[in-house]
């Protein structure tokens, strides 16, 4: 069976030697010293190892049922969710105002891994909730934030979002779902929602839908849409629990993966909602929630890549069969494990780069969001809103690709359900579809993301990677090793970029055809910059003899497996922008 450790000391370098945390102006990161975050990975990874871990296959297997209108969780979910609870694990990053310990939004996404690793179907229902607090607590009133907020940062109250229709996937502007204001304020919500995660459950008494709806007489498309605040079951103004509210779960989706969280069918029939922010402007609340969410879903693309890695090195190291074509490694046994055999390592070597550079990547990104809602940072704001389509797009497609190449190095018994390889791979392959599926996330970057602001965020990340290499330039072994290949690659990102500049005016396909292939670029350069600026502190450490040396020419070895392996796939990238729109649009419809 499977099993899983927090990546404790990679985390600790990542937050204190790739970021220097505590030395950052960013409000409450002077805190975060180096004993308190061990702490909190330490008990963290406990709770995830011990507790959430061996629940993963339960709640793979038994799923979540429909029972006379009342949706259950697998076994022990809910002791589980409890034990979260009580450490007051569900407001590490939440405002103290409201019962959160106001830690950094960085610290929630380090835990955000470790438990989406163990248990990526068990963790939605606490990472949604988050979202939802998120939403209500930068569009409510004062008097909305203190009804629903502190059961929500609790989870004694859980949240949702229902955005998706039948009818309606990515294009909101379809949607149906009506909201008939009532004399006392509040709105009626009549519709169907579909594939909404954790829309019900045992868990928690009571749960908070945030609801897109549009009221009658608004402007057609989304701009007539607004967002609703609809409990499962009634609250008083003294925060009591009332009648059940008209809303019921109609089905619960059979899916690929994640078994153990409920996906419904959300009923609404004439159920009562109280508005949350403008009439008419939905979009703009729920869009204030999507940096945090889209990062999440990345988070979760690297942690089924980090549980599948670990499991893989487990295999390899024990797994006998052949021999090393050099010679035997282990002449008393009657094979070598086959970790000695070089396809094996590489398969090995591309998760572990692609891991170590994307949580470094994410912690980033964390750290420029809490630059930006601390700090009131425009410039970081507009660096992390570029950054997040490529995290999500990009994580999730590659920890999805790991989890793949994972259960592959095991052979047959990685096909095999009892080896658990096999939950992760499918486990993984919602990331790339959920909260705007990836080839959206293309599309968001090349068309909005991109050209935002006259392009100011895009030159700004490219004059971090001028920067960064024009600083380090004079060491021969960091200029060699990673900065050579992250300008080669940087390069390309950018001659990517004016093509679309040049020849999106002619003919907008031809910036569409290649945006994935853009994201992806993109993708390649940011994880080469994180993985430049890593060696950089390995080395240091090395010259000035700190810490585990083993690690530090660990990471330096790692890294050189990236800017060799695979940041030079830069270039074909690159090759299939240019090449335009003309190959991809060729057919005609019915050629297909």
């Amino acid at each position: 069976m499977p099993s899983y450790s927090a990546p404790a000391r990679d985390m600790a370098f990542v937050l204190h030697e790739l970021l220097d945390v505590t030395a950052s102006d960013i409000p409450g990161y002077a805190d975060l010293d180096p004993e308190i975050t061990a702490a909190i990975i330490g008990e963290g990874g406990k709770l995830a190892s011990e507790v959430y871990q061996p629940l993963n296959a339960v709640g793979d297997r038994e799923g979540c049922t429909l029972d006379n209108g009342v949706v259950r969780t697998p076994t022990g979910f809910k002791a589980a969710f409890e034990q979260l609870r009580e450490g007051g694990w569900t407001g590490l990053d939440c405002d103290e105002a409201y019962g959160g310990q106001g830690m950094p939004h960085i610290m929630g996404t380090a835990m955000g891994e470790i438990f989406a690793a163990s248990n990526m179907a068990l963790n939605m229902y606490h990472g949604l909730t988050h979202g939802a607090y998120s939403a209500i607590r930068a569009h409510g009133t004062e008097e909305q934030k203190a009804k629903w907020l502190p059961k929500m940062v609790s989870c004694a109250w859980t949240g949702t979002m229902n955005l998706t229709e039948p009818h309606a996937g990515t294009d909101l502007g379809l949607m149906r779902t009506r909201a008939e204001p009532q004399d006392d304020g509040s709105y009626r919500i009549t519709g169907t929602k579909i594939f909404i995660s954790a829309g019900d459950h045992d868990m928690a008494e009571n749960i908070i839908h945030l609801v897109l709806a549009r009221i009658p007489g608004g402007p057609d498309g989304v701009k007539g849409i607004s967002l609703f605040i609809v409990p499962k079951v009634m609250v008083g103004d003294d925060g009591t629990l009332g009648p059940r509210n008209a809303v019921s779960v109609g089905n619960i989706e059979e899916k690929m993966g994640i078994h153990g969280n409920a996906t419904c069918v959300m009923n609404y029939d004439g159920a009562t909602g109280y508005l949350l922010g403008d009439a008419h402007k939905g979009l703009r609340a729920m869009f204030t929630m999507m940096n945090e969410a889209r990062l999440a879903v990345g988070v979760q693309g690297l942690a089924q890549a980090e549980i599948s890695y670990q499991n893989a090195v487990a295999y390899a190291r024990e797994r006998l069969q052949g021999r090393a074509i050099t010679g035997p490694e282990n002449p008393d046994g009657p094979a070598d494990p086959i970790i000695v055999h070089p396809d094996v390592r590489r398969v090995l070597m591309e998760g572990k780069s692609f891991i170590e550079g994307a949580r470094a990547l994410t912690f980033w990104a964390a750290e420029l969001i809490d630059r930006a809602e601390r700090m009131g940072d425009a410039d970081a704001e507009a660096l992390v809103s570029l950054l997040i389509p490529v995290i999500k797009g990009v994580q999730t497609d590659r920890g999805f690709q790991t989890a793949v190449q994972a259960q592959q190095l095991y052979g047959g018994h990685g096909y095999i359900e009892e080896q658990g390889m096999s939950q992760f791979a499918r486990d993984a392959r919602i990331a790339m579809i959920y909260e705007g599926a990836n080839g959206i996330q293309a599309l968001d970057l090349v068309g909005r993301k991109l050209p935002a602001d006259g392009g100011k965020a895009a030159m700004a990340f490219f004059g971090l990677v001028k920067d960064f290499i024009k600083e380090n330039e004079s060491d021969p072994a960091l200029r060699a090793d990673f900065l050579d290949p992250l300008k080669s690659a940087s390069k390309d990102l950018q001659a990517a970029a004016t093509y679309f500049v040049q020849e999106g005016m002619k003919n907008p396909n031809n910036a569409l055809s290649g945006a994935y292939d853009f994201m992806h670029l993109f993708g390649h350069v940011a994880l080469g910059l994180m993985w430049a600026k890593m060696a950089r502190a390995a080395q240091a450490a090395l010259d000035e003899g700190r810490g585990d040396a083993v690690f530090y020419e660990t990471k330096l070895a790692t890294g050189r497996f990236y800017m060799s392996r695979q940041l030079p796939e830069t270039r074909a990238l690159l090759a299939r922008i240019e090449s335009g729109a003309e190959p991809v649009m060729a057919l005609a419809a019915e050629a297909f």
